[in-house]
């Protein structure tokens, strides 16, 4: 069963699940507004600026892509070729982005467990079921429990497990909580939720995130090597096809 899901979460990230329409605004005006966004939100200083720039990755006049990083002051650094970094054709009307130009990427809001109100919603690594994106079950926090320092998580946010990354436990939140400091809440903004969790499902990150991963016991995928994961971008309502198609898939197939 595995073997099939990774070939349709291959096929959904590839563009090749669901046909594109032409009518659908193109992945780069999404992207344009996730960067406007970003930069406001680095104005504010609720997100720290990248080192080196925010990154932005186009196709040149040579067909080939390129990457360059325009800095807060809106300073472009000159071009880099990326073309033997990208893992497979996209179709047109989708982009590259790297995962640290699409979320925050392991920053996260720290609270110790002792502050955490009673009830709160407490997600561990074993409620997470491995390779489904499920949540088996939902822990509250009792009268008087203790425990270490947690991260905070809202409705909505991707929950990614940084520990041991085979074991790909990926899940949207559907309500806020506090989750172990393994887990990553990742906020994706503009981009459909779900489909960003297929993208950290896939297999080419899953390989990824094993390759990079520090440590020998207990493997974490660290935050620079994630960040530079490059993710394709579908227009936003072939994300939201992509993700019906996929249920459809995986509730016919499973």
């Amino acid at each position: 069963g595995q073997k099939l899901k990774n070939s349709i979460l291959q096929m959904a990230v590839q563009g090749k699940l669901v046909p594109q329409d032409p009518n659908d605004e193109p992945a780069s005006v999404l992207l344009e507004r996730i960067r406007e966004q970003r930069r406001k939100l680095i104005a504010e200083k609720k997100v720290r600026a990248p080192k080196g720039g925010e990154s932005v990755i186009f196709r040149g006049s040579d067909g080939r892509r390129y990457e360059k990083r325009i800095d807060s002051k809106g300073r472009e650094s000159d071009p880099t070729c990326i073309e033997d970094e990208i893992p497979f054709e996209i179709p047109d009307s989708w982009e590259w982005a790297r995962l640290g130009s699409l979320c925050n990427f392991g920053k996260c809001q720290n609270i110790e467990y002792g502050c955490v109100a009673v009830g709160t919603w407490n997600l561990d690594l074993e409620d997470i079921e491995k390779e489904t994106g499920t949540i088996l079950r939902k822990k509250l926090k009792a009268a008087g429990e203790n425990g270490s320092t947690k991260h905070i998580f809202d409705a909505g946010m991707v929950l990614y497990s940084k520990l041991r990354p085979y074991l790909n436990k990926v899940v949207v939140a559907d309500e806020g909580g506090v989750c172990s400091s393994e887990i990553l809440p990742l906020d994706f903004g503009q981009l459909n939720a779900e489909y960003a969790q297929l993208a950290l499902m896939e297999p080419g990150f899953v390989e990824y995130a094993k390759g990079c991963a520090y440590g020998v016991k207990m493997p974490r995928l660290g935050t620079e090597d994630g960040k530079q994961w490059l993710v394709a971008i579908p227009p936003l309502p072939e994300q939201h096809r992509i993700v019906a198609a996929f249920k459809i898939f995986t509730m016919n197939a499973f």
